[in-house]
């Protein structure tokens, strides 16, 4: 590809990409292949995002090349792209939020590969309206991940959560409780951590909590550290820095009983023939925003039935 910009529509916007050529990937996915991407999952992906604040994860010489964790807004950043002050220890940061297809095809251009996205959006964000359940396996194990995401969503179910899946593009998976947006996060953090801990409770060979890969002894993480303020997830739709561009792309829920379902299976090249052939599994995600407070009495009668430790 010539190294002439291109100039790519997006929306109401044109924009220009520099060093379209650039390879990103090794296996040869270029800059304006990635802007492209952002360009044609624009619509979904902005469903899941917008109005949140972003970290950008950002690779401008390619992901074998230097990774920039970017919270804050460059000034350089055309004016068009919103923005949200949050504090943070110390003072405030000024984030980017995706509100338009041209703000995810302009950060594609600046070498922005991931998107990170708040549980909270930014009218109200001290209330996030998602709880996520991040299962981080120690080992590749296909099958073992998704028997564990099935196990933790009939464990959300017996509290009367309804959940929600995604690939995430590496080894995992989330599981997305949608929430109504009245517990604050250290509510919705408390509830994540006393869930994780009757899971091991319940399936000690299966889960732990322990965050040092050194004493997990191959068993799964069940991490719900996101589920604080300031913390971030992958966004649904983001490309990962990984060699073959997988995407953390959403699930219908019986997809996690398909062997062919791997966490990395989807990538910049076939999500989007997915999106065209399938629709999109959480197009109706925001119409189930669900409230904490009765499946937090279930849990804790349940976390009161296990037997004491001597």
């Amino acid at each position: 590809m010539s190294d002439k910009p291109l100039a790519i529509r997006a929306g109401v916007r044109t924009i220009e990409i520099t060093r379209p050529g650039k390879q990103l990937f090794p296996s040869g996915i270029t800059k304006a292949d990635l802007a492209g991407y952002y360009e044609r999952a624009a619509a979904p992906m902005l469903a899941q995002v917008a109005d949140r604040p972003l970290n950008l994860e950002r690779f401008p010489d390619g992901i074998a090349g230097h990774r920039i964790m970017q919270q804050h807004a460059s000034a350089h950043f055309p004016s068009w792209i919103a923005r949200v002050e949050v504090g943070k220890r110390g003072g405030t940061v000024e984030h980017v939020v995706a509100t338009q297809p041209a703000t995810l095809v302009y950060l594609a251009g600046q070498g922005c590969i991931t998107l990170h996205a708040w549980l909270s959006r930014r009218d109200r964000l001290f209330r996030p309206d998602r709880l996520i359940v991040d299962l981080d396996p120690t080992a590749d194990d296909p099958h073992a991940i998704r028997q564990a995401a099935l196990k933790v969503g009939e464990l959300l179910r017996e509290l009367g959560l309804r959940p929600w899946a995604m690939a995430t593009g590496s080894r995992g998976y989330h599981l997305v409780v949608p929430l109504q947006r009245r517990a604050d996060f250290d509510q919705v953090r408390q509830f994540a951590h006393d869930l994780a801990v009757l899971a091991v409770a319940r399936n000690g060979d299966t889960f732990t909590i322990e965050q040092r890969k050194a004493k997990r002894e191959g068993r799964i993480l069940i991490d719900t550290l996101r589920n604080g303020y300031g913390h971030t997830a992958v966004a649904p739709y983001s490309v990962r820095p990984r060699p073959t561009a997988p995407v953390a792309t959403p699930l219908h829920w019986d997809e996690l009983s398909d062997p062919a379902t791997r966490a990395d299976r989807w990538t910049i090249r076939t999500v989007i023939e997915r999106l065209e052939r399938d629709g999109d599994p959480w197009g109706r995600i925001g119409e189930d925003a669900q409230t904490l407070r009765p499946a937090r009495r279930r849990l804790a009668d349940a976390l009161a039935e296990l037997p004491v430790r001597a």
